[in-house]
């Protein structure tokens, strides 16, 4: 960190007690505890393993993907490859990391208080987590899965691959969604500390909060359009066959009703991120407060009605497609109002260029592409063209992977001296970051050309006029993963030769940085009491340190 950055542990703080890593040793007491920072790690360790698997699969994809031919992989195994790929970062990365990981660890220290509402539940939450996680990993080695992370029928009906054990792995894992969900929605109403109104909450609280009313509302529908599919695949039921009876595109119905609020599950988390980072690495009150934190609540309502733009070109009524097409222009205004004043928030403030600023800025840079481009998938003239090409590829990529994946590194950079006690190598995560932003936008960005051109995806071979934007993805590809691959180890040596971190190297206001680096195991000595909202910033003097704690 560099200078400014560096705080100093407030008076209040002993920095004695042994940290929540001290407190008790062994695997056992891992694998049982109740703590919810121990749970926090645990589902950052996961989700980052996932994310490895998925990433590797999207490399296999990319170096097929730089000839026409299809030179390298027969279409079977590319088709289970990018069901994968989708499969696994949507299911066992994107969706839990923030709210598990991040959200697991933070929720309780930004409310004040000593754990989330149901501590043993939230164990219970990880063990489903990790047993459905255990039914995907068995679908890799018992043939694979070549549905897509859709399973659309009737194709996924008929397939001879492993539908069952993946579709069953997803079922498990939306209760534990569910379980978080509601495990936080009680910690935000009934566990804050006293002071901390509605009106004082951090803006990543909201965030987390909006999240799991949508997790708790939607997750049925999956879970329950997913075992609807193993009853068809077991007990020959023709609930989505037509040649028995039933309708496929029932299916799709009942899948985007879940996942379309399940992408603002992804991207609610990485919302709330960025309001941290911009307004706390700005050294400015955030500007529009009440409107981000009403915005997030918005948007898990008006998600649950935009279903239908993922089904223009399924035969549904116009009457029904322009009534979708209205309400999917009406849920970007609460986005926009975020990301205007995330840019109002900058505006004059005092901006200090680091690692989790840098990944802030990034955030705003490529999710303002996804959101813009998602305006021309919400027309009904336009989608027609660009349905199931490139452009949509890119535009879920920039929307997820530039919004949710950027905004939770930026995250882990935020509060890695918070959870592990050491610094990283500030010029290290720079070089990272750096990397991941020019990879990213390399891999995607001319896919909205190929898409606009007519290329389809999914498809493992092509024409070869369009090997030239494919060549370019690929090399891009290869840069995002060495980013990752460098941010990954840089962190990792920081937990064996990392610095010392201070408790507060940020300046910081919310509670979190209000307790030592790591926390202790009951998070707080005594009850903590609010007094100011958490983007009342003190003045730094130039030796870095503030006026008070």
């Amino acid at each position: 960190m560099s200078d400014k950055s560096k705080g100093s542990v407030a008076p209040d703080v002993p920095a004695t007690e042994p940290s929540f890593w001290e407190a008790d040793k062994g695997l056992a007491s891992w694998l049982f505890t109740l703590d919810h920072k121990r749970l926090g790690v645990m589902y950052l360790v996961s989700t980052m393993i996932f994310l490895f698997v998925g990433g590797a699969a999207a490399l296999l994809l990319r170096t097929e993907l730089l000839t026409p031919e299809g030179d390298i992989f027969s279409a079977t195994v590319y088709n289970k490859l990018f069901t994968v790929h989708g499969a696994v970062m949507v299911f066992l990365v994107i969706i839990p990391s923030v709210p598990g990981a991040l959200g697991n660890f933070l929720l309780p220290l930004m409310l004040g208080a000593k754990d989330v509402a149901f501590p043993r539940l939230n164990l219970l939450s990880f063990w489903v987590y990790t047993l459905g996680a255990m039914f995907f990993l068995y679908t890799l080695f018992a043939g694979g899965l070549d549905t897509g992370w859709t399973f659309y029928t009737p194709y996924s009906s008929t397939t001879g691959t492993s539908v069952v054990s993946a579709t069953l792995g997803a079922f498990i894992l939306g209760f534990s969604s569910i379980l978080t969900g509601l495990n936080f929605i009680v910690t935000v109403h009934k566990m804050r500390a006293p002071g901390l109104t509605w009106n004082r909450l951090p803006l990543f609280v909201w965030g987390i909060y909006a999240t799991a009313v949508i997790q708790i509302l939607a997750t049925p529908v999956l879970a329950i359009t997913l075992l609807l599919i193993t009853i068809e695949r077991t007990l020959n039921i023709g609930i989505f066959d037509p040649a028995m009876g039933g309708d496929p595109v029932l299916f799709q119905h009942f899948f985007w009703f879940y996942s379309h609020p399940a992408v603002y599950i992804m991207i609610l988390p990485g919302f709330a991120i960025e309001s941290e980072l911009i307004a706390v690495h700005s050294r400015k009150h955030i500007f529009g407060y009440k409107a981000i934190a009403l915005s997030s609540v918005a948007i898990a309502i008006i998600s649950f009605l935009v279903w239908g733009h993922h089904m223009f070109v399924s035969g549904q009524s116009e009457l029904a497609g322009v009534i979708f097409s209205f309400l999917t222009f009406a849920v970007a205004v609460p986005t926009a109002i975020k990301v205007f004043s995330w840019v109002a928030t900058l505006y004059k403030g005092s901006i200090e260029f680091n690692t989790p600023m840098l990944y802030g800025l990034m955030f705003i840079f490529t999710f303002s592409i996804g959101g813009l481009t998602g305006l021309f998938l919400g027309s009904l003239a336009t989608d027609v063209h660009l349905h199931d090409t490139y452009f949509v590829v890119a535009h879920f990529h920039y929307v997820m992977m530039g919004g949710t994946i950027i905004a939770f590194i930026g995250g882990i950079h935020h509060w890695w001296s918070k959870m592990f006690g050491v610094n990283y190598s500030e010029k290290a995560a720079k070089i990272g970051a750096l990397l991941v932003f020019i990879g990213f936008n390399m891999t995607f960005f001319n896919q909205f050309i190929l898409g606009q051109q007519g290329m389809p995806r999914r498809y493992y071979t092509y024409l070869p006029q369009f090997q030239q934007q494919h060549v370019l993805s690929t090399i891009g590809a290869y840069i995002l993963g060495a980013g990752l691959l460098w941010t990954a180890i840089y962190l990792i040596h920081s937990l064996r030769r990392g610095e010392k971190a201070t408790s507060n190297p940020w300046h910081g206001v919310s509670l979190e940085w209000h307790t030592q680096s790591p926390p202790i195991q009951h998070n707080f000595h005594g009850t903590p009491v609010v007094t100011s909202d958490p983007y009342d910033f003190p003045e730094i003097d130039r030796t870095g340190e503030t006026d008070r704690h």
